[in-house]
């Protein structure tokens, strides 16, 4: 930011003799004579109607009284001007980006310089949230995992603002989705997909009843990408069926789910052909509905009547 320049002139009048420019005791311009050392000082007009001298990049050192002395031919006069430096705020003091775990009392802290003094305020960026503080501390007790994300601090004067932001991790133990029972054929594929919420990421675990399962284990693959894990069966066979587990952990704990891989049977060439009145006799043969036996029963039963005719 480009610093201002200020100049600061003096009316000169009558017939002057003697003038110069003054900064508390100092003496910055004796008439054209340069007193002061400093480079930023400079000698604008000096004639009768004008005494000018310039400051350039000014500062906080530069704020206070300059007087203007004038010996005329008549009498000595001075004129007296205050110089007020603002200056655009500037954070100077901000807290590190934070990893705490879930429940933990967190506090950030943002400190500004500037003039006139800056206000400080806090707000959840992202996610959005509506947590905002309008001091210099910002504090969060118990964190919850919602918690987390990016805090920005603004400190603003009536010249300009200053922006900065913190990260806050908050870590907490996985939990996971509920597992899904899974029918699959001999002979085909099945998977199971375990998905876990972790901060840090969770590492996963398969078990066969009590047996850790690894990848390539008799024809299984375990792909696992960020929160979710797959457990894949490319050829189910007989001794694939029965209950699995999925373990998710992290260094905060651990939470698991349990799956079911059942058989399911298809249906055989001849029942389809059969159709849906087809049923099974005693030895697993098909019959129609109408057996020998039920029309012998039919016969029996009508017998009396045929006898009356």
């Amino acid at each position: 930011m480009e610093k201002p320049k200020d100049a600061v002139k003096c009316p000169q009048g009558d017939i002057v003799t003697h003038t110069a420019w003054l900064n508390r005791s100092s003496i910055l311009y004796a008439g054209e004579d340069k007193w002061s050392v400093d480079p930023r000082v400079s000698l604008v007009i000096l004639n009768q109607d004008e005494f000018t001298i310039k400051i350039v990049d000014v500062d906080m050192t530069d704020e206070g009284p300059y007087v203007c002395a004038v010996q005329t031919s008549s009498r000595p006069r001075t004129t007296s001007v205050h110089i007020l430096v603002q200056v655009p705020p500037k954070i100077i003091n901000l807290s590190r980006d934070l990893v705490v775990n879930e429940g933990s009392n967190v506090t950030l802290m943002c400190q500004a310089s500037g003039k006139p003094e800056p206000s400080i305020n806090w707000k959840l960026i992202s996610p959005s949230g509506d947590l905002v503080s309008d001091d210099e501390y910002l504090e969060i007790q118990a964190i919850p995992r919602h918690r987390a994300g990016t805090y920005e601090c603004t400190a603003i004067n009536e010249i300009d603002a200053d922006v900065q932001t913190v990260d806050i991790t908050v870590n907490y133990a996985p939990s996971v989705s509920e597992g899904r029972d899974i029918g699959v054929t001999l002979g085909q594929i099945g998977v199971m997909e375990c998905e876990a919420d972790a901060v840090p990421e969770a590492d996963f675990e398969w078990y066969k009843d009590d047996r850790r399962i690894y990848n390539g284990f008799e024809g299984m693959e375990i792909e696992t990408s960020d929160s979710l894990s797959k457990l894949t069966f490319f050829n189910v066979s007989e001794g694939d069926y029965g209950n699995y587990t999925c373990i998710a952990l992290n260094k905060l704990g651990s939470a698991n789910t349990s799956f079911l891989l059942y058989e399911v049977i298809e249906p055989t060439s001849s029942t389809l052909l059969q159709g849906p009145r087809a049923v099974q006799d005693g030895s697993g043969g098909v019959q129609g509905m109408h057996s020998p036996t039920c029309l012998l029963l039919l016969l029996i039963a009508m017998l009396p009547l045929l006898l009356r005719i």
